[in-house]
């Protein structure tokens, strides 16, 4: 599961670093807060072509949706059918794309039922993996992504047993279709020492939050 993360690297270093032309419009940085249904950034590539930097919906609408409200919110893109289930079957194969974070949270519960965040990071920006829609009529097209998730690993499963895919730098051209096929290899859980977690406020428990603060270690 992955339901919000953070994006903090300005567009010419994101467009430097995944040696991808940015698109005009692209959606605000740093953003410490970033909510489905909002525009993200995506990273697209195909063989013989240059990669671009663009901005896309994240949740993922299917062709046969009437609005975007028509089914469930898929954010999120499960590994393990994302080659079987009918919404995600086509784009496994031919719409992947990376999507740049910081990094992301996930929840834990107390006794009480209280929900406690978690921020999730590497050292360096992370990209996840995911896969790409466009959807609507042409005069009001919308272009949607989802984040393909796997099983967590030793280190993650102790705040979630869900986790992003990421794809390693060497690998981005095969996820994103530039060099043949074998993309499904690289849908696993991240190495153990990748990632590492800190507790933070439960500020971010709402979407309307913002600032560096979110992603600050709590101070208990």
């Amino acid at each position: 599961m992955c339901g919000r993360f953070a994006i903090t690297l300005p567009h010419d270093a994101m467009a430097q670093l995944f040696s991808a032309a940015p698109a005009n419009a692209l959606p605000d940085v740093p953003n410490f807060n970033v909510c489905p249904t909002t525009q993200v950034h995506v990273v697209l590539g195909e063989e013989d072509a240059a990669r671009r930097l663009v901005s896309m919906r994240w949740g993922f609408l299917p062709k046969w949706y009437k609005s975007p409200t028509d089914g469930p919110l898929l954010i999120n893109a499960r590994a393990e059918t994302l080659a079987e289930k009918p919404a995600f079957r086509d784009a496994c194969r031919a719409r992947r794309c990376l999507i740049p974070v910081t990094g992301f949270y996930e929840w834990t519960k107390d006794e009480d039922g209280t929900r406690w965040p978690w921020y999730i990071h590497g050292a360096e920006t992370l990209a996840l993996a995911g896969v790409w829609q466009k959807w609507g009529p042409e005069d009001a097209r919308q272009t949607t992504c989802a984040i393909v998730t796997t099983g967590a690993n030793e280190t993650i499963s102790q705040v979630h047993h869900r986790m992003p895919v990421v794809i390693d730098e060497e690998d981005w051209g095969l996820w994103l279709g530039e060099e043949g096929r074998g993309a499904a290899t690289l849908m696993r859980a991240a190495d153990e020492d990748l990632l590492r977690f800190h507790q933070v406020d439960r500020a971010v428990n709402s979407n309307r939050a913002a600032g560096e603060g979110l992603i600050a270690p709590l101070e208990v």
